[in-house]
């Protein structure tokens, strides 16, 4: 099934364009301080198969707009990064894109699910010269960004693959096991940024000393 019809183009143009100048700003703060803001920039446009079961879950009409407009995940991004503070710094890049509008975000590194879930969303509503579901010229189509460290994307992955590609027998002991996981992870990134301050402030402290 066709669901994206004649507008399949225009997300696939959006897409790219967002990767572009999420990469940009991305190579711009390289090549001033030379650290990377990410350390992987992933995306897709949902597969058609994809988009068309979460609109039967959702009990949504299986059309254009119902995909678009109904559930905003048809361009999906993730931003994996080595440190919570690049998260953060991203998320202020992404908000000073021009054509870019957040209309959502939801913080789940600071208000963690309760199985221990941590990552940031954003929907985003990017304005491109492509005539969208609402007839309007450019036309405004959303970006669903998740931000993560890597070993919260470790876990996320491994999470989903063993609670819902395999039958287990005893799912209560498994949750209290990876939410276990999840948080000595994310005792290892808070450690991991702490290291990485103490550094940042070494350098700046010889820098100074040096000028």
């Amino acid at each position: 099934m066709d669901i994206y019809g004649k507008y399949k183009e225009a997300l696939e143009a959006v897409m790219a364009h967002t990767a572009r100048q999420i990469e940009e700003y991305g190579a711009a703060e390289q090549e001033t301080t030379g650290e990377m803001l990410y350390e992987h920039l992933r995306y897709r446009l949902k597969s058609e198969e994809s988009m068309v079961a979460k609109l039967q879950g959702r009990s949504l009409p299986l059309t254009a707009e119902s995909a678009l407009r109904g559930v905003r995940d048809a361009v999906g991004f993730r931003i994996v990064c080595r440190f919570v503070s690049d998260i953060y710094d991203n998320i202020e890049h992404i908000k000073a894109l021009p054509g870019i509008t957040v209309v959502e975000e939801k913080d789940y590194i600071r208000q963690v699910k309760p199985n221990g879930y941590r990552s940031y969303h954003m929907i985003l509503e990017a304005e491109a010269p492509y005539e969208d579901t609402l007839g309007r010229n450019p036309g405004r189509f959303y970006v669903e960004v998740q931000l993560r460290t890597i070993a919260m994307d470790s876990w996320a992955a491994l999470e989903h693959d063993m609670r819902y590609k395999h039958q287990v027998d005893n799912p209560e002991l498994i949750g209290r096991e990876l939410k276990r996981c999840a948080d000595e992870l994310a005792s290892c990134d808070l450690s991991m940024q702490t290291i990485r301050n103490l550094i940042r402030k070494h350098a700046k402290k010889n820098g100074q000393e040096k000028a």
